[in-house]
């Protein structure tokens, strides 16, 4: 059983989400505002949070930042601004996923379910490697000259789903589909996630030479030995 926290003002939307949640044998802990997520988080931290953008008070981004700076919790964004930059900011400040408001509390619990299997609950596991680079899914530990990286949920799967795929190029919808589990979304998504990536990876993300863009198609994974531009 997950422990999922719901950060919501609008209490109709908690209770509908948590409902859904314990149907599927989450266990849910609630908060109406910042304050009260930061509180339940540092009390007893949640498997995944599901956050609201706009609360009262302290916002969702401003508390995604804050539980980014001690936490690698996965968190799923809830969001009704129609903006690509506001939608940007949330996954550039660590956010793994986001779901745009009106939205189907199914849906919803299926990326949590789809989440939470790739944080240990259940899924691959095994080590792969390149080079200096050691990925371990069942400890989900990834390692670069034996120094522990720090990555959010969706960059760890990134960067594993990509180093068992050496060489392949992927476009942006077939990383939505194998790494987030979406059939459909939001292309910038993947993006913003390959730019974090390239931040704690490469020796200079401005001129990556292993996750190198395909120009016209997408991404692929350059090994240590063969190398990129």
């Amino acid at each position: 059983m997950a422990r999922v926290l719901v950060v919501d003002d609008d209490l109709t939307v908690r209770e509908v989400l948590a409902s859904y949640l314990r149907a599927g044998s989450h266990d849910v802990v609630e908060a109406g505002d910042g304050e009260q997520a930061l509180r339940a988080m540092s009390d007893r931290p949640a498997d995944i949070v599901i956050l609201d953008l706009m609360l009262p008070g302290i916002d969702g981004l401003e508390v995604c930042r804050r539980l980014r700076q001690t936490s690698e919790v996965p968190i799923i964004m809830l969001t009704a601004l129609g903006s690509e930059a506001d939608r940007i900011m949330g996954l550039e400040l660590g956010a793994d996923d986001y779901v745009g408001k009106p939205f189907s509390p199914r849906e919803l619990v299926l990326r949590v379910d789809s989440v939470l299997k790739r944080t240990g609950h259940s899924g691959e596991g095994g080590v792969v490697s390149d080079g200096t680079l050691v990925v371990d899914a069942d400890r989900r530990v990834a390692t670069n000259a034996g120094a522990e990286l720090s990555l959010t949920t969706r960059e760890f799967d990134l960067l594993r789903y990509l180093i068992a795929h050496p060489g392949k190029a992927f476009t942006r919808e077939d990383l939505l589909e194998h790494v987030w589990g979406w059939t459909i979304g939001d292309r910038s998504t993947v993006t913003v996630h390959v730019r974090r990536l390239r931040e704690k990876i490469e020796s200079d993300p401005t001129r990556p030479e292993r996750l190198v863009t395909v120009w016209g198609v997408g991404y692929r994974w350059e090994t240590a030995e063969v190398g990129g531009a």
